[in-house]
Formats: C-alpha cells, sequence, structure tokens
C-alpha cells in the first residue's frame, strides 16, 4: 500500500486451456536474448548473466537515481496518462465537469511564468496565520487546520480496518510529523546521515528566507532551522523503527476517547474528532504507536510556543516547494533529489505536473486510460491465470511437511476467501465535489488535499468497503492487503516483461505468475499470517506450526542480511541488506517462485507449456531467466543506501542472486554445483510456501 502497500497498458493474452491456445510456432521464447551478458558465468552471478546486457543497453540518465523495468513501464504508463491529460486540456470541456478539473490543473501546473510570477504568494496567507499563533489554544487549532488540509505535523489519523472486526473502518492515529520521513535519519549515524541531516538544515535555512518567514518571524533562517531540526530530533526519538510497525500485535492498541484522555491529557482527543466530523458513532479507536502518542501529549504541554510555530511553518513551506516557483522546486531538489537519491537533473515539468494531476484525479483519469489501454478480454484471461496460482498455492499448502493439518485446513479457508481485483475498479470514484480553480497551482493542491482528507475521514466508524481500490489503473504495481484479504492488480502492470502475449507460457509463469505468487503468499507471510480469512488479527497457528515458521524464516533472515546492498567508501562503505526489514518481501519471493513454478508445471500436464528447448533454453531456465528480468535495473549508491535503509523490498539482484539459490528447481535448472557462487546447500535452502 498510503501505507503499507505492498510494491510491485495492454494485457498480454496467456494461454491458459480457454481455448484459445495459440500454436507452438506463433510463439516467442519470452526471452530477449539481448538482454543477457553471456561472457558472465551465470553459476556464480545470474543477475549479472539474466540481466546484464539490459543494464549495459540502459545506462542511468540524468533524471533517475534507479531506473529498471518496472521504471520502463511506469515512464511508459505516464506518458500514456499524458497523452491523455493533453487530449482533455486542448478540449473546450463544461465547466466543472472531471474534464474541466483535469485541465484547469494540468494548465496551471504547466504555466511556468504564472508561477514565476506569484512566487511566494499563494503560500503567503498560512505563512502569516501560523506566525499569529500565540498561545496553546492557537497552537492546537492551527494543527486542526494543518491536520485538515493533509498537513499531518506531530501525528496523523487515518481511516482504517479495526482489526478485531475488520469489516468496520476505525481512526488510527500514527506517529509523522518528521520532515525526513524516517527516524534513522536523525539518530544513526551510518551511511550518509551525517550529511544529509547537515543538508536538511542547509535547506530549511535557504527555504525559510526564500518564504521570508525569517523576516516575518523576527528570527534568523538558521536560527529558525536549527530550531526546527532539534524538535524533529526529539520526536524522532520517541517514534518506532520500521522494523517495529511491522508488528501488527503492537501497532493495534485500542482506547476508548475517554481511555485516551486519561492516557494523552494533553491531547484534545474528543475536539479533535468532532473538529474532523468522525465524533459520531466512534466507540474507540487505535493508537499505533502508543509511545509516541506519550510524547506529543508532553510537547502539546512544555514544547515552546515560539518552536511549534518554526515547526509548522517548516512544514507548510516543505508541502508547498514542489508547487511554487522554480527557486522553491529547484532547492527541494538540490536535498531530495541530489543528495538524498543522487538523482542529477529534476524530471520535466510535464512528468511533475502530470503526476500532481494523478495523485488529484487518479481514478477519473484511470477510467479514461483503462478505456484507451485496456481490453475487456485481458482481464478475463487474467482471472484465469490466478485461478491457477491460487489452486498451486493450495497444493504447496498440502504439500508442507512442517504444518499440521489443522493449520493446513485454516490456510485453504483463508485462501479460498482472498478477493481478486484485476485491472480497474468495478465502480469509479466520485470527484464531483472536488474544486480546481484557476487561481495559483498551489491552492489547487491545498484544494485537493482537502477532499483527500474529508474522504478518508468519511470511512470512519463506517463498514469497509472491499470495492474501493488502494492503487489507480495506470500504476504498475501490485498489492495484498491483509484486512481485506484481496489481491489486486492494475492493468498497467499487466504487458512485457511481466506478461507477453507473444511468449511461450513459461516466460509468463516465471514473471506475472510470480508476481500474483508473490501476492498470494503475503497473506501468509511472517505479517498476512496473523490475520485470518476475514481479515481479522487473529492467531489461527498451534504453536507447534508458529515455531517451525519462525524456525524457517531465521534462515531467510540471514541470508538477506548477509548479502551485499553497496560497497562505497563515499557511502559508508559496505553496507549489507536488511534481512528483518524486507523479511515479508522475501517471503513472497520465496513463495512466489515455489508457487508458480508448480502452477507451469501443471500447464505442462495440460500441453499448455512449451516442453522443448526455445532459443537453446528448457522451460525451466525460460521460468528463472524471465523472473531475473523483472528485476533488471541500473542504481545510483546514494539511491541503493536510501532504500537499504528505508524500502522493505530488497535490491532488485539481491531478489535474484539471494533468492534464487534457495530454490532447488532452479539448482536443478542450471546444473548449480557445490563452489558455484549461485550454490545453496540443500539443507539451508528455505521452503515455506
Amino acid at each position: 500500500m498510503k501505507r503499507n502497500i505492498l510494491t510491485i497498458a495492454t494485457m498480454a493474452i496467456i494461454a491458459t486451456g480457454c481455448g484459445n491456445k495459440a500454436t507452438e510456432t506463433e510463439l516467442t521464447s519470452g526471452i530477449n536474448l539481448d538482454n543477457l551478458d553471456t561472457t558472465a558465468r551465470l553459476e556464480d552471478n545470474f543477475y549479472q548473466y539474466a540481466c546484464g546486457g539490459w543494464m549495459a543497453k540502459n545506462p542511468l540518465d540524468a533524471e533517475h537515481s534507479r531506473y529498471g523495468a518496472f521504471d520502463v513501464l511506469a515512464e511508459n504508463a505516464l506518458k500514456n496518462v499524458n497523452d491523455i491529460i493533453d487530449s482533455v486540456s486542448k478540449n473546450k470541456n463544461e465547466a466543472g465537469s472531471i474534464a474541466d478539473k483535469i485541465a484547469t490543473l494540468y494548465n496551471i501546473g504547466m504555466d511556468s511564468v504564472k508561477l514565476q510570477e506569484q512566487g511566494v504568494a499563494p503560500l503567503m496567507p498560512y505563512l502569516e496565520e501560523i506566525n499569529g499563533v500565540k498561545t496553546r489554544e492557537d497552537v492546537w487549532a492551527e494543527m486542526l487546520k494543518m491536520h485538515k488540509r493533509g498537513n499531518t505535523v506531530l501525528f496523523g489519523v487515518f481511516g482504517e480496518a479495526d482489526k478485531d472486526d475488520a469489516k468496520m473502518c476505525i481512526a488510527w492515529a500514527y506517529q509523522g510529523g518528521l520532515g525526513l520521513g524516517d527516524r534513522d535519519y536523525y539518530l544513526l549515524d551510518e551511511g550518509n546521515n551525517k550529511n544529509i541531516r547537515k543538508g536538511y538544515v542547509d535547506l530549511m535555512t535557504k527555504l525559510f528566507t526564500l518564504a521570508g518567514y525569517d523576516k516575518m518571524s523576527g528570527k534568523s533562517a538558521d536560527k529558525l532551522a536549527q530550531t526546527v531540526m532539534a524538535f524533529e530530533t526529539r520526536l524522532a526519538k520517541s517514534q518506532n523503527t520500521q522494523l517495529e510497525n511491522r508488528n501488527p500485535q503492537a501497532t493495534f492498541n485500542r482506547y476508548t476517547v475517554e481511555e485516551a484522555a486519561k492516557f494523552a491529557p494533553n491531547i484534545d482527543w474528543k475536539g479533535y474528532f468532532e473538529a474532523m466530523g468522525i465524533m459520531k458513532g466512534m466507540k474507540s479507536f487505535n493508537i499505533a504507536q502508543p509511545k509516541y502518542i506519550a510524547e506529543i501529549n508532553k510537547v502539546m504541554k512544555d514544547a515552546d510556543i515560539e518552536t511549534l510555530k518554526a515547526y509548522f511553518a517548516w512544514h507548510e513551506i516543505l508541502g508547498a516547494a514542489s508547487y511554487l516557483s522554480d527557486d522553491f522546486v529547484n532547492a527541494s531538489f538540490d536535498f531530495f533529489g541530489k543528495l538524498m537519491s543522487g538523482r542529477e537533473q529534476n524530471r520535466p515539468r510535464w512528468k511533475r505536473v502530470t503526476s500532481t494531476v494523478e495523485g488529484a484525479m487518479g481514478e477519473a483519469i484511470g477510467q479514461l486510460y483503462v478505456e484507451k489501454y485496456f481490453p475487456a478480454e485481458a482481464k478475463t484471461r487474467m482471472e484465469t491465470l490466478v485461478k491457477n496460482l491460487i489452486e498451486a498455492l493450495g497444493q504447496r499448502i498440502d504439500m508442507a511437511t512442517w504444518m499440521t493439518d489443522k493449520t493446513k485446513a485454516n490456510a485453504h479457508k483463508k485462501l479460498n476467501t482472498i478477493y481478486i481485483k484485476i485491472g480497474y475498479p468495478n465502480k469509479w470514484r466520485d470527484y464531483s465535489g472536488l474544486e480546481i480553480k484557476n487561481d495559483s497551482y498551489y491552492a489547487n493542491v491545498v484544494r485537493s488535499n482537502e477532499f483527500d482528507m474529508a474522504y478518508n475521514f468519511s470511512k470512519i466508524n463506517k463498514p469497509v468497503d472491499k470495492d474501493e481500490w488502494l492503487m489507480t489503473p495506470q500504476t504498475v504495481n501490485a498489492y495484498y492487503n491483509p484486512t481485506t484479504n484481496e489481491i489486486c492488480f492494475p492493468a498497467a502492470i499487466l504487458q512485457p516483461p511481466f506478461f507477453n502475449m507473444k511468449a511461450d507460457e513459461a516466460a509468463n509463469y516465471g514473471a506475472i505468475g510470480v508476481v500474483i505468487g508473490h501476492e498470494l503468499t503475503h497473506g501468509f507471510d511472517d505479517q498476512g499470517r496473523q490475520y485470518d480469512e476475514n481479515g481479522n488479527l487473529n492467531d489461527w497457528w498451534t504453536d507447534e506450526d508458529a515455531k517451525n515458521f519462525d524456525n524457517n524464516k531465521k534462515a531467510l533472515i540471514d541470508a538477506f542480511n548477509a548479502c551485499v546492498a553497496l560497497d562505497d567508501p563515499e557511502y559508508g562503505g559496505l553496507i549489507h541488506g536488511n534481512g528483518e526489514l524486507t523479511l515479508g518481501e522475501n517471503i513472497a519471493d520465496n513463495g512466489g517462485l515455489h508457487v508458480s513454478y508448480l502452477a507451469m508445471q501443471n500447464a505442462m500436464k495440460k500441453d499448455q507449456v512449451n516442453k522443448e528447448k526455445m532459443d537453446n533454453f528448457t522451460p525451466e531456465q525460460r521460468f528463472f531467466l524471465a523472473y531475473a528480468a523483472v528485476w533488471a535495473s541500473n542504481i545510483r549508491p546514494a539511491a541503493a543506501l536510501q532504500l537499504t535503509q528505508m524500502d522493505v523490498h530488497s535490491l532488485g539482484r539481491n531478489r535474484v542472486n539471494v533468492a534464487l539459490p534457495q530454490v532447488t528447481e532452479f539448482i536443478e535448472a542450471f546444473g548449480i554445483k557445490e563452489g558455484d557462487g549461485m550454490w545453496l546447500a540443500p539443507e539451508k535452502r528455505v521452503v515455506l510456501w
């Protein structure tokens, strides 16, 4: 998932025994030989062998910090979306129509002359309001206004499923309010963190000056920056680590409003919920990180008002910087783009503005995208493939020697109730209440944020809408949501190299098949396994099975802890992967490979896969080559460091070179032997699903 969503346009046709199987002579192997590096010894470095040619042909340009197979599709999808927006923008649209809103927002974002002329003016009313804060009551009132605008200073409140009754949506209070996003940037010196902290203070100093808040407040910009840095560091010290936040039991702490008032009396919970329009029908809510909320309780009592004003002003400036004149945009990019991720050049304006319009009206654009790029028959074929993968996962559950029959029965129950979403939603979101005007780019972004926050709050204390999508159809990704027990595959991912209508089935099972198996396995990874078939947080495992699962997952943790993520003296020297943080994704890759390989074997028995060599590769070899091709990418050291520190996914090369030796079928397919770099002894291979 906007939080915790798991990461992975015309859908390719795949033969699934529906009477439309193409003859073998019409199909390619699905392996682009130019993408291989045949000078590499596959037995030692399969990633280089399978992806080296692609990496050589696709060097990083100045715009990207990472560029891979996912990014190619994302760029294509963005271009398709821009074509749609551009077409809509050229028409004479009815005032207030969705087409008019799309066109108005896009055109005002593209009007660079107007942006330069307006400068900081669109932001000034908010800064003046903050500067006028005098009392703690004013601080509280200002925080409420900022939260309504989607600027979640100090903490955030969102609507999510009640983990005891997942059919209902309740309020969740989360830690937040850090400009750098993650606590570790403030508290740890590993990697490039020291330089990042210095750069962050420099950015604040520059933007406080550009915004004129130093003169407005009567305090120097560098003093304001140091004040905010010290305050955010205080907040960071009480926040959970990312690893702690992966524990669904620890992040579900139910409180009534009365109990919360006793726990954190300096936070007016009742007043907050009333201001957001969600007090009616509220029986209880969740405080995801109580330790952090306890610190905010202290902040509301003892923090200096001038400090809070500087902090609020900074977050207003930070949230606006990308939508103001070029001096703000460039300063923000120099830090977040160059220093943090290693990019050399910002994306062109049309890409940035297209992304903004998508963020504001994603499903409206998605509806137009589907009409143009996603044929109706594709959805049906994908549904059949998903069914094949579910059948294979059921077989894998039965094959699990470490699991008791009782837990297997519960696992089947959960598997058989998974809700499948493919391509696009059954119903589309209504944007009639969103107001877009021809005043300023930033004013429209604020109105869009207010619209989205109101939408979020409107779901609280009501039944969960299982038909709601957490991604738009034009998103190149996929997800599993444990509280609704659903898997979702948007239209844009359903194309090569994931899904190739001209390829033999072995390559499709190795690519999109593993993606499907990956998302299915998330329902049974270290987090997903704690939810039952109804999405409730419920321990349905026997003690023996839980112990066996934990013993197996430890080997996977160790394998990814040992792998190298980066070895660059400029960025902290030798940096290893984080096997604990990436465990869920690594389990899903492991399961996806095993499940999809079995699904391919089932298809081979039905003569749905060419059993002969194609391009001199067996179907088993084509399966693993296609899998590796999905993760082909080039990446800058800064981006590798950033992702290793922040991302729950392992780097692409490790999703190949560390994941595949765990799979016996891979070892056998390529004749990997003891002493080879890709060899892993059988007793060390992890098989969970």
